[in-house]
């Protein structure tokens, strides 16, 4: 009976044993992955409803670019939460104001006049389309300049993050793009507050999943190589290419579902690698591909 007991007692350490080792095999998979690829790649996994998870080169500062329109988005949701606005604001942003030459759904939906728009339909454009004319507006007009989103990030607690500039003025000096960063586990704090609803009201933190969950397929890349059932709430950003053919940033973080129904936030910053976008929409898919095979078979 000793022995038997003994026994019982020792299989849950192995099970435990053997699933460190094949989460040091995932790690060495993917950083195979990233050694091929060349740039600076960052991977943040962590299980929302179960403990699990890893940083894979957690130290570097990557660029976010329209990635920092999630945060943003959190900050004006917060904002609506405290009674300070309502989704049914309108705002007017002359024509004159509007960048014709930056992406931008919002203008080619009303092009060539002013807009009357509201504060619901500017998230939805700034974060499911990533327009830059609907961020720039609610990073200048509406939350106060990027420094107040920044503070209100670190009084959240999420201090791996910097949010300095606006899209307009990093599309005036490639630099600057450098200093709105994050690191992978920046991102995974975000997305945990998010799935566990911390920050926002259950309202505002709906309507936040909702437009994450509503971008178009041009912006596939944690689930370019998964199940098509696969779901996912995520932003994505990406930089433009300078002349030296190098992209500074291409990004996805999100949170998709399992097949047993649990949730898994993945974080993956693609940095100063060699264009065209295509090789960083392969090395996040094929790196969300690992973590998704051994996650869904590791239940």
């Amino acid at each position: 009976m000793k022995y038997i007991f003994a026994v019982l007692l020792f299989i849950p350490q192995l099970m435990l044993g053997q699933q460190k080792k094949s989460i040091l095999q995932l790690q060495e998979r993917i950083k195979h992955i990233i050694d091929t690829t060349g740039g600076n790649i960052g991977v943040g996994v962590q299980g929302m409803d179960f403990k699990s998870g890893f940083i894979i080169n957690g130290n570097h500062e990557y660029p976010m670019m329209s990635v920092f329109k999630f945060p943003l988005a959190f900050f004006i949701l917060d904002k609506v939460d405290k009674g300070e606005l309502k989704l049914s604001d309108k705002f007017h942003m002359p024509k004159a104001s509007l960048d014709t030459n930056t992406w931008s759904p919002m203008v080619k939906d009303f092009p060539n006049q002013d807009l009357d728009v509201t504060l619901a339909d500017l998230l939805t454009y700034a974060v499911s389309k990533s327009d830059n004319n609907a961020c720039d507006f609610l990073y200048t007009k509406v939350a106060g300049g990027p420094a107040a989103v920044n503070q209100f990030l670190h009084h959240a607690g999420i201090k791996d993050i910097s949010i300095v500039y606006t899209e307009g003025e990093m599309e005036k000096d490639w630099a600057l793009q450098y200093k709105n960063w994050c690191k992978p586990a920046g991102a995974i704090k975000l997305l945990q507050l998010l799935y566990s609803q911390q920050l926002l009201s259950k309202a505002s933190n709906d309507f936040l999943i909702q437009i994450m969950r509503e971008l178009p397929d041009w912006g596939k890349r944690i689930t370019v190589l998964l199940p098509a059932t696969a779901e996912l709430i995520h932003k994505t950003g990406a930089s433009g290419v300078n002349k030296e053919g190098i992209m500074a940033a291409f990004n996805d973080v999100g949170i998709i579902t399992l097949p047993n129904g649990q949730h898994l936030a993945i974080a993956v910053f693609v940095s100063d690698f060699k264009a065209p976008q295509q090789r960083g929409i392969n090395v996040i898919a094929a790196i969300s591909k690992e973590i998704w095979d051994y996650y869904a078979s590791n239940p």
